[in-house]
């Protein structure tokens, strides 16, 4: 993983810690394991709800069926294989498994925050603008043709920009000692130059962090001031008309659950990577502050994957009904095919 770089732990062989003898060896897997299962079941049962039940298919829960699968995308193809980067010191995949889940967390990361995005600004629209038919209260076949477009372009937009991380990956040997040393999985190659490194970390926070969260910032800013100046305007709104902006609202309250989880579980691992690379004495400067702030933020960047589910179950009231139906039938299933079998 990009965040994983042990080079500052190797160019002091006297202060090197073998594994075993290190807290996170225990404490990362099980959370990994954790975040594995709870992941795999609420983005699982997210998906099969909105599949199921045609009332839940309309904009805002098209791009959130797509931020489950993104999610889904990470925990199966990065989680059982990284959860072994404080276990094991050394890489034990292979060259292609690497490639494929540096690419793949890269793929993930950029389908949420886009399509965050997305939400954001369809959240905007569908308050300020509520007769447009472009949005979710619309219900017209172009306003869901556009989202199921803006989705497939959003994911196509994250795999281009993904590419460097495939073509890139590679095992980098570290050496311990003239006895000892490591393949690390490692996104900038050393022969691309320093700068590369830096140029690629930079663009990260810019385009995976930093300039989305501003813009969905802008637009929950100008949906507030619209709110606040609506409520001022019109006293006398017809009573459906308030039911449907009420609405509105808590689903956008529901999409600024999201944005705060993204914002919160990606920020550590942002500001190790920039204080990292771009601080002249970092390597001098680590201590175990900024080892524990490493492990956070590495471990911060995958538990986004599975809390979507969790804040959708707590803001949205529909999606709660459908989930504990769904999880009731699963129960009922399972108590009759074990009745099934204590009675062969």
């Amino acid at each position: 993983m990009d965040d994983y770089n042990d080079s500052l732990i190797f160019n002091d062989t006297e202060s090197y810690k073998p594994y075993s003898q290190r807290p996170e060896t225990y404490i990362v897997p099980i959370l990994f394991a954790f975040i594995f299962i709870i992941g795999v079941v609420g983005n699982g049962t997210l998906v099969a709800v909105f599949v199921r039940h045609k009332a839940m298919r309309n904009v805002p829960n098209t791009y959130i069926l797509s931020l489950a699968l993104a999610d889904l995308l990470v925990i199966i193809t990065c989680v059982p294989f990284t959860s072994i980067v404080y276990t094991l010191e050394s890489w034990p995949w292979g060259d292609t498994v690497c490639r494929l889940s540096e690419a793949a967390k890269d793929v993930s990361i950029g389908v949420s925050v886009f399509t965050l995005t997305a939400l954001s600004a369809d959240r905007y629209f569908a308050i300020v603008d509520p007769l447009r038919k472009l949005h979710a209260t619309g219900g017209s076949k172009r306003a869901t043709r556009l989202t199921v477009a803006t989705a497939i372009g959003i994911w196509l937009l994250a795999g281009a920009i993904a590419t460097p991380a495939y073509i890139g990956s590679y095992l980098r040997e570290f050496v311990v000692n003239p006895t000892k040393k490591f393949l690390v999985c490692y996104p900038y190659p050393v022969e691309w130059g320093e700068s590369y490194a830096r140029t690629m970390v930079l663009m990260k926070f810019l385009i995976y962090y930093s300039l989305p969260l501003a813009v969905i910032a802008l637009f929950y800013v100008l949906m507030a001031r619209h709110l606040v100046l609506s409520t001022q305007n019109v006293p006398g709104e017809m009573q459906g008309t308030q039911r449907q902006m009420r609405a509105r609202r808590k689903v956008a309250l529901t999409v600024l659950a999201f944005v705060v989880v993204f914002a919160a579980c990606f920020l550590p691992t942002h500001v190790f990577m920039m204080w990292f690379y771009y601080c002249p004495t970092a390597q001098e400067d680590f201590n175990a502050w900024w080892s524990a702030l490493r492990i956070v933020g590495f471990c911060f960047s995958f538990l986004n994957s599975c809390v979507n589910p969790i804040a959708l179950y707590c803001t949205s009231g529909i999606f709660r009904k459908h989930f504990n139906r769904t999880s009731v039938g699963r129960e009922s299933s399972i108590r009759l095919l074990n009745n099934g079998s204590s009675k062969l």
